[in-house]
Formats: structure tokens, C-alpha cells, sequence
């Protein structure tokens, strides 16, 4: 809702800027109507969670070095009774088109691509953790006061902006649909081992053909090495059928 002159901000609210909207954020651990919105998205965490253990898919990862493909490969996925993913390897993997080259200068680039792997592994794993419901770990936060609610612009759209959820300093923002209770995109401010090794992330959720909601494509931009992680997931089927 667009609000020409906020009137004074109450306890626990704060005034968001975003290109052309200004959004009242609720974050009173005490306001029914914010309390039911995170219940409800708790709630449809867990339950997709569950339902996703039905489920096994394939996930094509690319990744990119200041822009050229460089390696691409295939998995299937499914969820293991902890709620971690099992990714094993489909297929030949492409190769990094890095060349072979002998002596010092074959070995160097050896290692450069030994690096830039391990690197596009590292903020590929961390982009899954993200993507991983952890309702339990909403409500802690909420309850902290680092979660702010609003309107994500249109009906029935809640924007969620969460402060530490992994990292000290992280930032996430959920979109989540109220009326048909799932997850819409989630967005990723992060980093690796220190915050001068930025990491950004980009997920769009879709509904499984008679199924649960889940991350359908994302996009993982290690920025320090200008180093990119694309992950498409598609070909659901049940497990055993």
C-alpha cells in the first residue's frame, strides 16, 4: 500500500523504501495478523517439506566465469529423511573449457579450475541451505524482532525481510502468497567465510504437477570472482512410481 505521508511510525514499525512504494513493516511480535502470517508460512514450510519427500527431480547446474560457460552438469535430487539433499551425478559431465595444456603453464590452469569448482561448489551449497525451510528458525527470529512484514505490492502477496537467518549480517527476503500459502521467490544477500566475499542469490518457486511448491530455477553470483551458479530443476516424478 502506497503511503504519501506515513504518519508516525508505532512501536515495532519502520517505513520501507522500494522503487515507487513505500511499505509499512509490521514487526511487533505481538500483532495477531503478523503472528497468523508467520504461522501460516511456518506451516507451509513444514508441510512442503513433507510432501517433497515424495519427489525425485533432476537439477542442471551451469556455472559461468565473468560470463562464459564453463561446466555444466546434471543430478537427480531427492530429499533424505533429515531433510538434506541427496544429489547424485548423472551422464558424462562437461568439461571445463579451460584447456590441457603441459608443463607450468597446463598445471596452472589446472589449479585455476580446481579453484573456481571448489569455489562454484561452496556458494552453490550455500544457496541450498538457504532454500532449505527452516520454520523453526523464522519464528525464533520473528520473535527477536529481525523479521519485518509488508505487502509485497499486490493482493495477497506478504513481503518477508529477515535479518540473521544464517549469518550474522545476511539478509533474506521471502514473497509469499497468503491465499494459496506458498513461497514465491526468495531473495539472498550472504556471504562465504567473511562479508567481503559477497554472495547474492535469486530463487523463483513453482508448483510440482500434482505436488508441492519448490524452487524451479536459481541463480547464485559469487561476486568476488565474478563467478555465477545457474540451477534449473524440472522432471519430478514420485519416488517409486
Amino acid at each position: 500500500m502506497k503511503i504519501p505521508n506515513p504518519p508516525k511510525p508505532l512501536r515495532g514499525a519502520a517505513v520501507l523504501a522500494l522503487p515507487g512504494l513505500f511499505l509499512l513493516l509490521v514487526a511487533d511480535a505481538q500483532t495477531p495478523q503478523a503472528q497468523q502470517q508467520i504461522q501460516e508460512l511456518r506451516q507451509a514450510m513444514a508441510t512442503n517439506e513433507a510432501a517433497l519427500l515424495q519427489f525425485t527431480w533432476r537439477e542442471q547446474q551451469s556455472v559461468l566465469l565473468k560470463g562464459e560457460l564453463k561446466e555444466e552438469e546434471l543430478f537427480q535430487v531427492r530429499l533424505g529423511q533429515d531433510g538434506a539433499m541427496v544429489r547424485t551425478p548423472l551422464g558424462p559431465q562437461a568439461e571445463p573449457s579451460v584447456g590441457h595444456e603441459h608443463g607450468l603453464r597446463g598445471h596452472i590452469k589446472e589449479k585455476k579450475t580446481e579453484e573456481f569448482q571448489d569455489y562454484a561448489e561452496q556458494i552453490a551449497a550455500l544457496a541450498h541451505s538457504y532454500t532449505q525451510p527452516q520454520p523453526g528458525r523464522i519464528r525464533e527470529l520473528y520473535q527477536q524482532g529481525n523479521v519485518m512484514l509488508g505487502s509485497a505490492g499486490a493482493p495477497g502477496l506478504i513481503q518477508l525481510t529477515i535479518h540473521g537467518y544464517i549469518k550474522p549480517g545476511d539478509v533474506v527476503t521471502l514473497v509469499f502468497n497468503g491465499q494459496q500459502k506458498q513461497i514465491v521467490s526468495a531473495g539472498v544477500s550472504s556471504y562465504l567465510n567473511d562479508p567481503g566475499d559477497a554472495v547474492k542469490i535469486s530463487a523463483q518457486y513453482a508448483p510440482i504437477p500434482g505436488g508441492p511448491n519448490h524452487v524451479s530455477q536459481m541463480v547464485i553470483n559469487g561476486e568476488s570472482k565474478q563467478l555465477t551458479v545457474q540451477i534449473q530443476n524440472s522432471d519430478y516424478h514420485r519416488i517409486g512410481v
